[in-house]
């Protein structure tokens, strides 16, 4: 079983996760695809987490169960499942969302079908604590055949960034940076990966986004504490380090130098929209200098993710 290479693989990075990590790992089991391992990553959770997983892992051969020392940081956490994974395709799991049973297989066909396509996700329900439906949305984001159209549609603001739990081409994604230490990094993987192709959406909803207290937040600088626990208090520029990555990436990725220049403009809707978000980074961080003793006071109404 060492050398075996699942066609999926799914990884699900946890903390803390009890109240909806067993209906998150049911709704994965009960998959009609099966040729898939679950790679559960507990980031040192102090709630009954653990023994969660390790019931899981008991029971279902196709389950690895990992545990940190400490708390590495959210993002890094859902990278470290990816760099365990040995699936041709690869998913990120959330301890709070739910999918339906035909999600990785339609995915897989899809995928199965298109080579152009590098990531295939599905329309979406959102719900609430309860699990009640709040509304479903279709969002078709980077299935333009212009990788600079691409990076246009899915840089934009106008969607939560769903489609980083579609089912992605392993080989394509292990090219990129994965997520960054900063809020918003993953639209910025996103556009990266829809730089080497398209995305396809499939017009049912088949993957259930949870919203509730524990995963939304304030401030954009706020969150930077879930992705790396050690920036709490500290001065962060995060809109400054998604510009840099945005243009990094149209350089790293093997484009035509005329493709590139085409992603370089689309950028600019972005930088737009952004743009005074980006003084706001630097006034704050000034801020920061001159009164210390009120940007702790600001931190401490903000930071407040776990």
């Amino acid at each position: 079983m060492e050398n075996y290479r699942p066609r999926v693989s799914i990884g699900l990075a946890v903390f803390n996760g009890e109240r909806y990590l067993a209906q998150a790992i049911d709704s994965i089991l009960a998959q009609t695809f099966t040729d898939f391992e679950l790679i559960l990553s507990d980031n040192a959770s102090t709630d009954r987490t653990q023994a969660i997983c390790r019931k899981y892992a008991a029971q279902d051969k196709r389950i690895r169960y990992y545990r940190n020392a400490e708390n590495i940081g959210g993002a890094n956490n859902e990278n470290q499942t990816f760099r365990l994974s040995k699936g041709e395709f690869f998913r990120w799991a959330a301890d709070d969302d739910v999918c339906a049973p035909e999600l990785i297989e339609q995915c897989v066909e899809v995928l199965d079908h298109n080579p152009a396509v590098v990531l295939c996700y599905t329309m979406l329900t959102e719900i609430d604590e309860q699990g009640k439906s709040i509304k479903t949305l279709s969002q078709k984001k980077g299935m333009s055949p212009s990788p600079a159209e691409r990076l246009r549609d899915l840089s934009a603001p106008d969607h939560n960034c769903e489609a980083t739990y579609g089912v992605i081409r392993a080989d394509i994604l292990r090219k990129t940076r994965l997520e960054q230490n900063y809020t918003d990094s993953d639209r910025t993987l996103l556009c990266e990966l829809a730089l080497y192709g398209q995305f396809y959406e499939i017009p049912v909803p088949l993957f259930y986004k949870r919203y509730h207290a524990r995963n939304m937040y304030l401030d954009m600088r706020a969150r930077m504490v879930w992705f790396d626990p050690s920036l709490k208090g500290k001065i962060v520029l995060p809109y400054w380090m998604q510009f840099f990555d945005y243009l990094g990436t149209i350089q790293r990725v093997p484009l035509s130098w005329q493709e590139k220049v085409k992603c370089y403009i689309n950028l600019l809707p972005w930088l737009r929209l952004r743009g005074k978000r980006m003084v706001k980074d630097l006034f704050l961080a000034l801020y920061a200098l001159i009164d210390p003793s009120g940007w702790q006071k600001r931190n401490e109404r903000l930071y407040n993710w776990e």
